[in-house]
């Protein structure tokens, strides 16, 4: 089935994004109006953002690793030109962003960490889908690392969510809190890390300045690694939440 999408995707020569934007919308609405409806309205709000997060997650991450691969590997460089369907897997996650950046810039305008986030990454995007046509292939692969672990932290999220009212909640949190930490660690702290030191070397070494303006290699690699760093310092701090939670049980049932 996921082949057969993006074969479909493939061929499609319009524009696509209005689109997703309208079906990102629609699942949110959804989330408000109906699956959290009865949820107060903190939760309602949480709810509804991981709604199209979860739609967006797992697809984005297949999308792009089909994307990639659909292309011959002499075309899988941080200099090839986009494909069509790496185009359109783009303009899934600007859809993304751009309506979970809505939803934060409507009712949480505070949050200004995510805000932040969202917006470099649409810049990041919106560059090399519209501007310089070029260089997907880097930012898929990223794409793929960023996601692959969506469904996973989506699930732990709403469980966390009520883990204060609800004891199967809090059971299931404390269940996927290693798992989801390790898998984190290991995408986030390894194998992006590594991606994004070739990613700069390359784009450092000045190889792709006839189709990729200086000022657009330099912001990528500032926005990415900017994201990185903060992902990991997020990850570390939950690992040491984590420890120090088990410490303090482990000492309450050896009173």
């Amino acid at each position: 089935m996921a082949m057969g999408v993006l074969d479909y995707l493939a061929g499609e020569e319009r524009w696509l994004y209005p689109g997703f934007l309208a079906m990102y919308a629609a699942i949110y609405c959804v989330g408000h109006a109906a699956l959290f409806r009865r949820w107060a309205r903190p939760l309602r709000l949480d709810g509804a953002s991981c709604l199209i997060s979860l739609a967006h997650g797992t697809p984005a991450a297949v999308a792009a690793a089909g994307a990639i691969l659909a292309q011959p590997p002499r075309a899988r460089g941080f200099a090839a030109p986009n494909s069509r369907l790496q185009d359109h897997v783009l303009d899934y996650s600007v859809a993304y962003f751009t309506m979970d950046l809505l939803h934060y810039l409507a009712f949480l305008p505070g949050d200004v960490l995510f805000i932040a986030h969202h917006l470099a990454t649409l810049f990041v995007f919106v560059t090399c889908r519209y501007l310089v046509r070029h260089g997907a292939y880097a930012l898929l692969v990223l794409l793929v690392l960023a996601e692959v672990t969506s469904l996973l932290q989506n699930v732990w999220t709403l469980a966390g969510i009520w883990r204060a009212e609800k004891p199967a909640a809090a059971r299931v949190y404390r269940a996927l809190s290693p798992p989801f930490y390790f898998l984190y660690t290991l995408v986030r702290g390894v194998a992006g890390p590594l991606f994004f030191l070739k990613m700069s070397l390359f784009y450092l070494s000045g190889q792709a300045v006839d189709v990729i303006p200086w000022w657009v290699r330099i912001s990528w690699i500032v926005v990415v690694g900017t994201a990185i760093t903060v992902s990991n310092l997020w990850i570390w701090n939950l690992w040491k939440e984590l420890f120090r939670e088990r410490k303090q049980s482990a000492a309450k049932k050896s009173k």
